[in-house]
């Protein structure tokens, strides 16, 4: 019950929605809103389609907002995937995730897999190509992303095209104490994140399962092509850059970009220029993979690794 009441008293109270965003509002060909039913009960997603576009169906991206797994919800997001879907020119899947405490590891994975199963079998109403799904987030939802990449490759499944890790957290294992905490504020109540892991880890021992920290995971050269986003002055800097280090070393490929002079959600908080140099190349990177000449295609085979 206590988790339950400090956890609406964040949401309330740390709402990034209302902040103004750090690029304008554009319109779209279409919204479309809906329900989709997963293990968590129906889940609010929205897809988001160009004004222009070359072809019938579209590749689609999938994005994960931030949030702490415990707050903020999709409409956080809604200006970014506007922008992302027009300069891009891809259909943008905006999730509505499950979270914390009320829906804790690994549910919010496990949502995403079902969301995409049932994207893929619905493509041709939808107007997209199955063969050209990436995922991406930013912080909780870049974890989320991170994760469901290795799921899949744990499953066997196919990858998506690429994942966009923007400020990502990847260690639960490593104390908040303990990393370069640069905010006056979050280096100050450690016990603060601590409350969070809890929300979203209940038992201790799934700290080090590879799908909560993904930096902990044995990665391998089958995974999705990777952005990595990081911000000089930001706690989980030493875990993206060491997964990105990770993922190029298995034979991933890898752009890690570093932005200086910034802090944790910089594409959310500014400053505004920076936000708007990574947005614009989330865009382009995206806008890249999906015209790029399909891959040859490789055999999957299940990680070594505990299973959810």
């Amino acid at each position: 019950m206590f988790p339950m009441i400090i956890a609406k008293l964040l949401r309330l109270y740390s709402n990034q929605s209302k902040n103004p965003p750090m690029i304008p509002q554009q319109k779209v060909k279409m919204k479309k809103d809906m329900f989709v039913e997963t293990s968590v009960g129906p889940t609010s997603i929205s897809f988001y389609y160009p004004f222009t576009a070359k072809q019938k169906r579209l590749p689609v991206y999938i994005n994960f907002h931030g949030g702490a797994f415990i707050m903020n919800d999709k409409e956080l997001d809604d200006p970014y995937c506007r922008y992302l879907s027009n300069q891009a020119e891809c259909v943008v899947l905006n999730v509505e995730y499950g979270k914390a405490p009320e829906y804790p590891f690994p549910k919010a994975i496990e949502q995403g897999y079902e969301i995409i199963q049932w994207m893929k079998g619905r493509a041709e109403e939808l107007g997209i190509d199955a063969e050209k799904v990436m995922v991406g987030g930013q912080s909780s939802g870049a974890n989320i992303a991170a994760a469901l990449c290795l799921y899949l490759e744990e499953k066997g499944e196919e990858q998506p095209l690429l994942q966009v890790l923007s400020c990502p957290m990847l260690d639960f294992v490593t104390p908040h104490a303990e990393k370069p905490e640069p905010g006056w504020w979050r280096s100050r109540f450690p016990g603060v994140a601590h409350f969070i892991h809890m929300c979203y880890l209940p038992v201790k021992e799934q700290a080090g399962h590879l799908l909560a920290s993904p930096v902990r995971a044995e990665v391998n050269g089958r995974l999705a092509s990777a952005l990595i986003l990081i911000a000089e002055s930001d706690a989980f800097r030493p875990e993206a850059e060491c997964y990105a280090g990770k993922l190029k070393a298995a034979g991933v490929n890898v752009q890690e970009e570093l932005f200086r002079s910034c802090s944790h959600a910089f594409t959310h908080l500014g400053p505004k220029e920076k936000a708007e140099e990574a947005w614009q190349m989330i865009a382009g990177k995206i806008k890249a993979v999906a015209e790029a000449p399909p891959a040859k295609h490789i055999q999957r085979f299940p990680l070594k690794g505990e299973r959810v």
